[in-house]
């Protein structure tokens, strides 16, 4: 008992340890998300399981009287240090000798759980966790002999699930400008080192969403691929990788891919498995805070400084990768106006002027001016014109099987993220955005419920002001002045994109904003067209879908079930009833858009995008 009778450990000391002030000269990647301080553990007195821990090893020891190794870490961030109960799939490493868990080793950990010590002068505890991963240096002697002699090299293409089964094991090592093959069939653990192409989405799998996936592609240096798969809680580990990094396993369960392709190899972390990773060096290339975020946000930056001192505040580092992309998910915050929505807020994005080739992690605000299709292709991919302040841009969109952003029209006010700018071989700046890559996001802004909800989110305006402003979303208070029995009919949407589906002469449902068939995925809906009043004007509009029901406050299957005399009585019932409106100036011009305007009257050029009826 006397062993377990713990010392108290300092949680911060005077002096910074000298392998971590050396280690720090040369740090030079990013800080992962979630990564917290050990001061910070300390602070709050609590670690969620998702949190990542970049430490460095100060000391490797047992505790007294017993077989437990503990590791005393400390971090880049603070002057704190905390102990670690190591996993014992690990103790192998603090050889005190040939160990790789020593004095100035960094490692990274996850799926921790913090152990308090409710009475006595004991300190918190981190408890043993099996998701750590050892950090390699390839410019250290010492690392790069133990990628050269562990982790000798083969191909993916050379492993056999046959051979597999029979007892043969492979050691992989895959480096740029450097591969070796060595194959052993005797029975020994499999390891291997490999680039970190890309990381997939937190994917659900079962009946009852019960088991969560993650898919890591990996890649050696012949180009051939296999995927690493992560089950249930393991996906944490995928918060410790970045895509450009180079990851070795050792002893990796290697077995058969889910797909349909029943030969197809996949690597699993088993309970033997061991991960080291050789971080991608962050590479940053000064870039302008561009004069656009003076000239469009009305920024009071300068006023404020002066001009010749604002000019010492106009750039900004940003990472970029071995091809020279440069991610500006990290660029600076832009705020957007009341010109351009009906309240100020904050948001990580460019302005179109301000793009460029080999630009990353983009983020735009606008309004959607086109939106259509592209033919000629089976990939789901939609062209949408996105307008700002400083100009327009063509944004291809790639969905992974079919729209999934909801209902978007003209005029809708969208913010996005995931944005890739490159240049095509006609010399023509092209902007993709990939449904599936990581940080990829689709907000149409103009369709939030929360934009009448909440008060503080918006701003009222007059339906005198709307006829001017085609770039905004206005929120209007307002009453029902008319609404003509002829002006409401009974369409078909489809779920997917919200849009009117066509019957062809053979019977079959279309949609020609998805430009496919739609059968059992429809819904039955209004098509609305309502004149709005307030103090200063009347607007005729029209509306669809949950918009149109929450105005009519009746369902269309119980509209239609009335007998036609009482329809009319009906709506007529609705007039001088009072809502709070989002309303947009969708503009639908001759040529715009073939299939939008096929679906709305020339007349109608507002719509009513969300309503709340005011009690």
């Amino acid at each position: 008992m006397q062993a377990w009778n713990e010392q108290p450990r300092a949680a911060t000391s005077k002096r910074t340890s000298e392998c971590i002030i050396h280690l720090r000269k040369k740090h030079r990647r990013m800080r992962l998300p979630n990564t917290i301080t050990i001061g910070s553990i300390y602070e709050k007195k609590f670690l969620s399981v998702n949190s990542i821990l970049e430490a460095v090893v100060l000391n490797a020891y047992l505790l007294p009287g017993t077989d437990i190794f503990m590791l005393n870490l400390g971090d880049f961030w603070s002057s704190a240090t905390m102990d670690l109960y190591l996993h014992r799939k690990y103790y192998h490493l603090v050889d005190p000798n040939h160990g790789l868990l020593k004095k100035g080793r960094e490692i990274f950990l996850t799926g921790c759980h913090l152990r308090s010590t409710m009475e006595g002068p004991g300190s918190p505890r981190l408890l043993p966790t099996e998701y750590l991963v050892i950090l390699l240096d390839e410019d250290e002697d010492e690392d790069a002999m133990l990628l050269g002699a562990q982790f000798c090299s083969d191909s993916f293409s050379s492993i056999s699930l046959d051979a597999v089964k029979d007892g043969a094991s492979y050691s992989l090592f895959a480096r740029q400008g450097h591969l070796r093959l060595f194959f052993m069939l005797q029975s020994i653990p499999t390891q291997c080192t490999l680039l970190i192409e890309t990381i997939g989405s937190l994917e659900i799998h079962g009946k009852f969403c019960c088991s969560q996936r993650k898919e890591i592609i990996l890649v050696d240096n012949d180009g051939v691929k296999i995927k690493f798969i992560l089950w249930g809680e393991q996906v944490l580990l995928a918060n410790l990788f970045s895509v450009g990094s180079m990851l070795a396993l050792d002893r990796p369960f290697i077995a058969c891919s889910d797909t349909q392709a029943s030969d197809e190899i996949c690597l699993e972390y088993g309970s033997a498995t061991q991960l080291y990773l050789v971080p991608v060096s962050l590479q940053q290339e000064q870039v302008l805070v561009a004069s656009t975020q003076n000239r469009f946000q009305g920024s009071r930056l300068s006023d404020v400084l002066g001009q010749s001192q604002g000019l010492k505040v106009s750039q900004v580092a940003l990472p970029c990768d071995s091809q020279g992309s440069i991610d500006f998910s990290n660029y600076p915050f832009q705020t957007v106006s009341a010109y351009s929505f009906p309240y100020s807020f904050k948001l990580l994005q460019s302005f179109i002027v301000d793009l460029r080739d080999k630009m990353t992690g983009i983020s735009l605000y606008g309004t959607v001016r086109n939106i259509s299709r592209v033919s000629n292709t089976a990939d789901v991919i939609f062209s949408m014109t996105i307008e700002d302040t400083s100009g327009s841009v063509v944004a291809k969109l790639h969905f992974v099987r079919s729209w999934s952003v909801g209902r978007l029209g003209l005029g809708h006010t969208i913010f996005i993220s995931g944005l890739t700018c490159s240049v095509t071989k006609q010399k023509m700046l092209e902007v993709s955005w990939f449904e599936k890559d990581v940080g990829a996001s689709f907000v149409n802004l103009s369709y939030l419920p929360a934009l009448l909800n909440s008060s503080c989110l918006h701003k009222l305006s007059h339906l005198s002001d709307i006829a001017g402003h085609k770039n905004m979303t206005h929120v209007c208070s307002v009453r029902l002045d008319q609404i003509e029995y002829h002006n409401l009919n009974s369409r078909f949407l489809h779920t997917h994109c919200g849009q009117f589906v066509n019957e062809k002469s053979d019977g079959f449902l279309v949609c020609n904003f998805c430009c496919c068939t739609c059968d059992g995925e429809i819904i039955r809906s209004f098509y609305l067209e309502v004149t709005l009043a307030d103090e200063s004007a009347k607007v005729l509009c029209w509306c669809t879908g949950q918009t149109a029901a929450e105005l009519l406050q009746i369902s269309p299957d119980e509209f239609y079930e009335l007998p036609e005399d009482e329809q009319a009585m009906y709506l007529y019932t609705l007039e001088n009833e009072r809502f709070t409106v989002a309303l947009v100036n969708c503009g639908v011009q001759d040529g715009l858009n073939s299939v939008y305007q096929e679906n709305h009257l020339n007349k109608c050029k507002c719509e009513i995008v969300r309503a709340l009826k005011c009690e």
